[in-house]
């Protein structure tokens, strides 16, 4: 278990509907190379003895058990669309490990999200087996986790608040596509950043590459990392021939010790 290091695992990098897309023919979903293919977005975190995950898509348990991860401090959830929660049942496996509920760390407005898509995790009636959260909420102060300092980082997802997270000289945000002057000054300094984009056409509520390639020259982290690709953004060996050698694409497995 690291300390004084961060390791981050990238459990997942592709975007709501992952890589290969269900039924696609198309080139990139047919691809054999490996980095071709995508879980939804997640990544696990290590660091100051503890292990912390953030977003739990549908694909979280066979990401926890395709990475041997046997531990898990805690949560940390960008926002409520079902491609970052949707595997929060599966936390019953570490309740039960651990005999207590599951620490996930969650603005109120999607707390309500969460309440209402495990409704039976929250009722009355303590059935045995049922996930349990203890839910804590996130605001735009920095707070802390067993020693960890975190600093959410608020951006929008066209008109949808979402968080992403600062954590030493590493940062991830996802789903968005626009980035707050406050939340710029958030960054500042960072040496490792994560983004998302989520292919090479404009869209209405995510970066685009070469959006996402402009933030990133903007903030100017030492590495950049893109992440939530879908299957139009083109081939994993490709794409990155055409980015800075600061910039790199994201794939599923990548390990990184900052």
């Amino acid at each position: 278990m690291l300390n004084n290091l961060i390791k981050v695992t990238f459990l997942g990098s592709g975007t709501s509907q992952g890589v290969p897309v269900v039924a696609c023919s198309c080139p990139v979903c047919q691809s054999t190379n490996i980095k071709d293919n995508r879980l939804r977005s997640s990544v696990l975190i290590e660091t100051n003895g503890q292990v912390l995950l953030i977003d739990a898509g549908p694909d979280f348990r066979y990401q926890m058990l395709r990475s041997g991860a046997s531990r898990l401090d805690a949560i940390l959830i960008t926002h409520a669309h079902r491609d970052h929660i949707a595997g929060l049942d599966d936390v019953r496996s570490f309740n039960f490990i651990y005999r207590k509920p599951m620490d996930i760390y969650v603005s109120e407005k999607d707390q309500s999200e969460i309440r209402l898509e495990f409704s039976y995790a929250f009722g009355e009636v303590d059935y045995p087996g049922l996930p349990k959260y203890n839910l804590h909420t996130i605001t735009d102060e920095p707070f802390n986790i067993n020693g960890t300092t975190i600093t959410p980082l608020r951006v929008l997802h066209r008109s949808m608040e979402v968080y992403g997270f600062r954590i030493g000289d590493f940062a991830y945000i996802t789903d968005t596509n626009y980035i707050p002057g406050s939340t710029l000054a958030q960054l500042d300094g960072v040496k490792y950043m994560v983004v998302s984009a989520i292919r090479k056409e404009p869209h209405v509520s995510h970066y685009n590459l070469e959006q996402a390639v402009n933030v990133l020259k903007f903030i100017n982290p030492e590495i950049g990392y893109i992440t939530h690709l879908s299957h139009l953004m083109g081939f994993h060996d490709e794409v990155e021939k055409e980015l800075p050698p600061e910039i790199r694409l994201a794939y599923d497995g990548l390990e990184l010790i900052l």
